[in-house]
């Protein structure tokens, strides 16, 4: 069915992150078994929306969320475009589909104080990995990078004569962050305990673990998560909550919308969109507040 093609193309030709594609064919492969199992032995030319509706149905009625249903049916909407790219079929069965409707979550960011709480109160280590712990916490509120990005940084990735960092988002795409004060002298003193690591002079990447292996982003997720379980009581608390943070403390406090897009490292007003819910509950008490009219 043209899978380790589709493959190619997403890593190659689309720049997808490896763990996307991961996702995809996983979903693909859903998708397959269901066939074999409803015994519909059709080429993938021969595949029709009835099928493919047969396959939400019963997805329905296991249990699955509507939210992963049509990430599911997006992956699989993915494959027929390509499948037409490359002329392989004609339509794509799901070209009037509509996506089933999913209740907005609403993310609530952390408190500027739980934040600084985390990074001025909690007793972290005078050690290697006390010091890296911190560093992470405090490089994912000071950018808003990605975990991907942050375990993705290289040594040479980071310019502290210009107090620049540079850091490859998604499809490849490089962006330039500017190092506060802070950030750059906890940086100086992580890079001395990191150059007194075993093997540490082999591996390029910026974060290690204590025997000289690049972190992983389970890793950086437990870091963040055992930090963050001792300064608040929120369900989440993970890395990408310390990037919403970044983006709703920075419009809270003015910043330029289209600046935080560049910063974030989107490619549309759109998606950085989604984090001024928070700033506008804070325009409101502050409205509210100063108004003449409402007091």
């Amino acid at each position: 069915m043209f899978f380790a093609e589709f493959k190619d193309y997403l890593l190659l030709e689309k720049k997808y992150a490896k763990h996307t594609v991961t996702a995809y064919l996983k979903d693909l492969e859903s998708f397959s078994d269901f066939l074999n199992a409803e015994q519909y032995h059709t080429k993938v030319s021969e595949v029709n929306y009835s099928q493919i509706r047969s396959w939400i149905v019963l997805m329905v009625n296991t249990g699955l969320s509507n939210r992963s249903i049509n990430r599911k049916i997006s992956s699989l909407n993915t494959y027929f475009k390509y499948l037409m790219k490359i002329e392989q079929v004609s339509t794509n069965p799901l070209s009037s589909h509509k996506a089933l409707k999913t209740e907005k979550k609403v993310q609530i960011p952390f408190s500027q104080k739980e934040v600084e709480t985390a990074l001025n109160e909690i007793a972290f280590e005078n050690s290697f990995e006390g010091l890296r712990d911190r560093l992470i916490i405090e490089l994912l509120y000071a950018t808003g990078m990605r975990r991907s990005e942050l375990i993705n940084l290289k040594l040479s990735d980071v310019d502290l004569e210009s107090d620049i960092l540079k850091v490859l988002g998604k499809r490849n795409k490089e962006r330039y962050i500017p190092l506060i004060a802070s950030v750059k002298e906890n940086l100086k003193t992580y890079l001395v305990y990191r150059s007194q690591i075993t093997d540490a002079v082999n591996n390029q990447f910026l974060f290690l673990s204590l025997k000289g292996h690049q972190f992983s982003e389970s890793q950086v997720y437990n870091t963040v998560k055992k930090c963050f379980s001792l300064v608040t009581s929120k369900v989440k608390k993970s890395p990408h909550m310390l990037r919403h943070s970044f983006a709703t403390h920075m419009l809270n406090e003015g910043a330029n919308l289209n600046a935080v897009k560049e910063l974030l490292g989107h490619t549309s007003l759109a998606a950085t969109q989604v984090y001024t819910h928070s700033s506008i509950a804070e325009l409101k008490k502050i409205y509210q507040a100063a108004h003449p009219r409402n007091k």
